[in-house]
């Protein structure tokens, strides 16, 4: 989280869940996601086991609607994101809106939640609820990853505002839609020749 007259930002890693029932919105979740300012760190899609998703969800046991739960996100397949930006926890806490669909249609009707959810239980969506959630639930999914917030100056953060970041969300926008077999490659290639910096040949006058 910014630190008020600190000179440095901090970028946080959230973890973001598409569930079985929305999975085929992934892509247009995703270049939302990048529009509102996210960068996707990691990806995966997974298909739990009821043992895993019980694993994952093992704070809710004992609840009322937990076996609803791991029945609903062990259904089919998931698409697992970590995404990163400043504030990322709150920001996505607020665009995937109130954990109840029903609410979100009422409450928030722009929310993702109230976009694709159907009710308090099949919401379409799962977000980490804070720094100690959003660090256990990536470590179960990307055990490699390391969660710490980075801490940029805000020096940097004004140049890639200004001068970095258009040009690459045209990219990644642009990435989406055209799904590359490379998509590394793609979008080297693309940044290459969209690059607003690019030099420009010389004409040559000849006397």
């Amino acid at each position: 989280m910014a630190r008020e007259n600190s000179p440095y930002i901090h970028i946080e890693r959230t973890l973001l869940i598409i569930k079985p029932d929305i999975i085929n919105y992934a892509d247009k979740i995703e270049e939302l996601i990048l529009q509102k300012g996210f960068l996707i760190i990691q990806k995966r899609r997974v298909h739990l086991t009821p043992e895993q998703a019980s694993e994952f969800y093992a704070e809710h046991y004992g609840k009322i609607f937990y076996a609803t739960l791991i029945a609903y996100i062990s259904s089919g397949p998931i698409e697992v994101l970590v995404i990163a930006r400043e504030n990322a926890i709150s920001i996505l806490r607020e665009l995937i809106g109130p954990q109840n669909a029903f609410k979100a249609k009422a409450t928030a009707p722009e929310s993702l939640r109230a976009i694709y959810g159907t009710d308090d239980q099949q919401n379409g969506i799962h977000a980490s609820d804070s720094f100690t959630s959003a660090e256990k639930e990536i470590r179960f999914f990307f055990p490699d990853m390391v969660v710490a917030p980075i801490s940029v100056r805000l020096a940097a953060k004004d140049y890639l505002v200004r001068n970095v970041n258009p040009t690459l969300l045209k990219g990644l926008t642009e990435l989406c839609k055209q799904k590359p077999k490379d998509p590394v490659l793609w979008l080297a290639d693309w940044l290459l020749e969209n690059n607003p910096n690019k030099p420009h040949p010389i004409d040559m006058v000849t006397s």
